[in-house]
């Protein structure tokens, strides 16, 4: 499969929202609520234009604690591929408020820069330090927990992974994300659990249904040796594939993601089993 590439410069703004500045006021914390408000004048500018970076820099002149700040500046970097300056500024921002800037720090470790260890780090950290759920990766489509699991992955303990989603998955209140099934499902079949591999891609087809967990499932028929099956769901992956209905992030290559030559690369197989 192909390597991943890393597109930085292109990253939207996924940071978090501007706080509520009256809060700092209701609070009695009037000098917070005067950077808070100096920052918001940066609202409507780019990352990179001056305004943006003067009213956050104006904002920490006033109140150096003010942990948003920093992070909101962060961004600019990021984009640019500083990723000196961008570290340095998260790790003042976690530092000051660890609560609040743990998750992006941590989902940004794994996303973009492929650092498990730190992203586990990070995520396990904030787990630590919440007495709630701890949430969802800045662009919603993963639970900070199957990002961790992802991690450990990554680093070869799957079975750690798999018991991190499947604990996940359990939770009552908690809704399978976009690709909750699909991660677990190539888990199960890396490992050589067949059966809950079956269970799991066939659930991701019914939450949303990718040309991955088609051409999983497809591979893992082959391996049982159901050939008709195998040819079935790798067909279906590939119009899905064409139709561009596949596991796709615009900045970085997710993982287990596949692309029309692995599905073809499976279907010769096939035919040359024929000949």
């Amino acid at each position: 499969m192909k390597v991943a590439l890393i597109l930085i410069t292109i990253i939207p703004a996924i940071l978090k929202s501007q706080p509520n500045c009256e809060a700092f006021l209701y609070y009695g914390d009037s000098l917070r609520y005067k950077a808070c408000k100096v920052a918001e004048k940066r609202e409507g500018y780019y990352q990179f234009s001056k305004e943006y970076q003067t009213a956050l820099d104006e904002a920490i002149a006033i109140d150096p604690g003010f942990a948003f700040a920093y992070e909101a500046k962060s961004t600019a970097y990021l984009k640019s591929g500083d990723f000196v300056s961008w570290i340095q500024l998260m790790d003042k921002a976690v530092a000051l408020n660890p609560k609040e800037h743990l998750s992006y720090r941590g989902w940004c470790r794994y996303q973009f820069f492929r650092d498990y260890e730190g992203a586990i780090r990070d995520i396990e950290k904030l787990d630590s330090l919440s007495k709630y759920d701890i949430g969802h990766s800045v662009n919603a489509h993963y639970h900070l927990h199957v990002a961790r699991a992802l991690c450990y992955k990554a680093l070869g303990q799957k079975k750690k992974a798999i018991d991190i989603i499947e604990s996940q998955l359990a939770l009552s209140d908690y809704d399978p994300g976009l690709f909750d099934y699909l991660h677990l499902g190539v888990l199960y079949l890396e490992t050589g659990n067949y059966t809950k591999a079956e269970v799991s891609l066939l659930k991701q087809q019914e939450i949303n249904d990718l040309a991955e967990n088609r051409y999983y499932l497809g591979l893992l028929y082959k391996t049982i040796k159901l050939k008709e099956k195998a040819l079935h769901e790798l067909e279906i992956a590939k119009q899905k594939y064409q139709k561009e209905s596949w596991l796709f992030d615009p900045y970085t290559q997710p993982m287990d993601k596949i692309y029309l030559e692995d599905i073809d690369e499976a279907l010769s197989l096939f035919d040359k089993m024929d000949k």
